[in-house]
C-alpha cells in the first residue's frame, strides 16, 4: 500500500444514501441495540426469562429472586459498559480518521491505549502478594488502582502528544509521531514485564484481552460521566469535524482555528479511548472499523448525521460481541479481542468489498 493510499480518506459514495433510507438505518441500528442490550442481560450461563428481565429493568422484582441479583449485580453492568464503551471507542474512531484524513487511524493511534498498558503494567510489578489478581492490591485501593494507573498512564502520553502537537503543524506527522510514541510505550511495558512473577504476567495478558464484565457500579459512576462528557464533545463540534473533512488549508480559508480543533479532537479522542481503555483494556476493531461501516451503510461523510449513528453502530456491535463472548449454558468467558476480530473482521471485508464507496476508498 502506497503512502498516498493511507492518507486518503474514503471520497464521497458514488451512489449516495436517499435522506429517507438513512432514517431506516438509523432507526433499525436504535432497534437492534435495543434488542440486544435485553439480550445481553438475558443470555449468560444461566438464562433469566427476557419477561424478568424487563421487569427488572423497570424497577420490579423477578419472579426468583437469584435473577434479579444476576441482572442488578451482573448482566446489567456489563450491558452498560458494552453499549457506553462501543459508543466511545467508534466516535473515536471517527474523530481519528478525520482529523488525520487516514482509514487505517483508529482510537489508539496516538499510543493513548499503549499508555494505559504501561500504567497497568507498572501495577503488575511494583504490587506484591503471590496469589490471586493484581487488580486487587495498588496501595490498597482495589480494582480502581489499575483504573488509575491505567488513565495516568493515558493521560502522560496524551499531555506528551498535545505538547508536540504544539511544535507541529501537520496532522500527518503527528499521526507519525504519535504511533513512535504508543511503540516505544509498548518497548516499556515488554521490558516491565520481563521483571514482574509470571502469575502476574499472565493476569497482565488477560487484562490485554479487553472485557466487558470486570465493572462494577462505582466504575460505572466514573466511567459514564467521562465517556458522556466525550460523546457530548463530538456531538457539538461535528461542524468543525465536516470543515477538517476536507483538510487543513480549506478549513482555515473557512476561518476554522485548526490548531484549536485539532486539540479539541485529540482531547476528545483520548478521553473516550482512556476512560474505555483504563475500565475494559484495550478493546480492539471497534473503533477501526465502525466509521467505516457506517459511512457505507448511511452513505455519507456528514459528520452531523455520522457521529451520532456511529454511536448506535458501536452499541450494537459491542453488544453483540459481549453477547458472543459468554456462550449460553457455558460458564467459560471466551476473549472480547478474539470475538471482535474473529466476528467482525469477516463482516467488515464483506461490506466494504461489496459496496462502491468502500472499494473506492481503499483503492483511490
Amino acid at each position: 500500500m502506497t503512502t498516498q493510499t493511507a492518507m486518503t480518506p474514503a471520497p464521497a459514495p458514488a451512489n449516495p444514501v436517499p435522506g429517507g433510507r438513512r432514517l431506516v438505518v438509523v432507526g433499525a441500528l436504535a432497534t437492534g441495540t435495543a434488542v440486544l442490550f435485553v439480550l445481553t442481560i438475558a443470555v449468560g450461563s444461566y438464562q433469566v426469562p427476557i419477561v424478568d428481565v424487563m421487569r427488572v429493568l423497570f424497577g420490579d422484582a423477578g419472579a426468583d429472586p437469584r435473577w434479579t441479583v444476576i441482572v442488578e449485580e451482573v448482566r446489567l453492568p456489563r450491558a452498560l459498559t458494552a453499549t457506553a464503551v462501543g459508543a466511545a471507542l467508534a466516535v473515536a474512531g471517527v474523530q481519528m480518521q478525520t482529523l488525520f484524513r487516514n482509514a487505517l487511524a483508529d482510537p489508539f493511534s496516538l499510543g493513548v491505549s499503549s499508555g494505559a498498558s504501561m500504567g497497568v503494567a507498572a501495577v503488575v510489578v511494583s504490587t506484591g502478594g503471590v496469589a490471586g489478581s493484581f487488580t486487587g492490591d495498588l496501595a490498597g485501593l482495589g480494582r480502581i488502582g489499575v483504573v488509575l494507573a491505567a488513565s495516568l498512564g493515558a493521560g502522560c502520553v496524551l499531555a506528551l502528544v498535545l505538547l508536540l502537537s504544539r511544535w507541529v503543524r501537520s496532522a500527518v506527522t503527528l499521526l507519525v509521531i504519535g504511533v513512535m510514541i504508543g511503540s516505544a510505550a509498548t518497548a516499556v511495558v515488554s521490558v516491565v514485564l520481563v521483571y514482574a512473577r509470571p502469575e502476574r504476567a499472565q493476569q497482565f495478558v488477560m487484562w490485554g484481552l479487553g472485557s466487558f464484565s470486570a465493572t462494577t457500579w462505582p466504575d460505572l459512576a466514573v466511567m459514564l460521566p467521562v465517556i458522556g462528557a466525550g460523546l457530548a464533545a463530538a456531538l457539538l463540534t461535528t461542524k468543525r469535524l465536516n470543515a477538517l473533512l476536507l483538510g487543513e488549508d480549506y478549513a482555515r480559508t473557512m476561518g476554522l482555528n485548526v490548531r484549536r480543533s485539532r486539540d479539541l479532537a485529540l482531547l476528545g479522542t483520548s478521553l473516550l479511548a482512556g476512560a474505555a481503555t483504563a475500565f475494559c483494556g484495550p478493546v480492539a476493531f471497534l473503533g477501526l472499523a465502525v466509521p467505516h461501516l457506517t459511512r457505507v451503510a448511511l452513505g455519507t461523510s456528514d459528520h452531523r448525521v455520522l457521529v451520532p449513528a456511529s454511536m448506535l453502530a458501536g452499541a450494537f456491535l459491542a453488544l453483540a460481541c459481549a453477547l458472543l463472548s459468554q456462550p449460553p449454558g457455558m460458564d467459560a468467558v471466551l476473549p472480547l479481542n478474539a470475538i471482535t476480530s474473529l466476528f467482525g473482521a469477516p463482516v467488515v471485508i464483506t461490506f466494504l468489498v461489496r459496496s462502491r464507496r468502500g472499494l473506492q476508498g481503499v483503492t483511490s
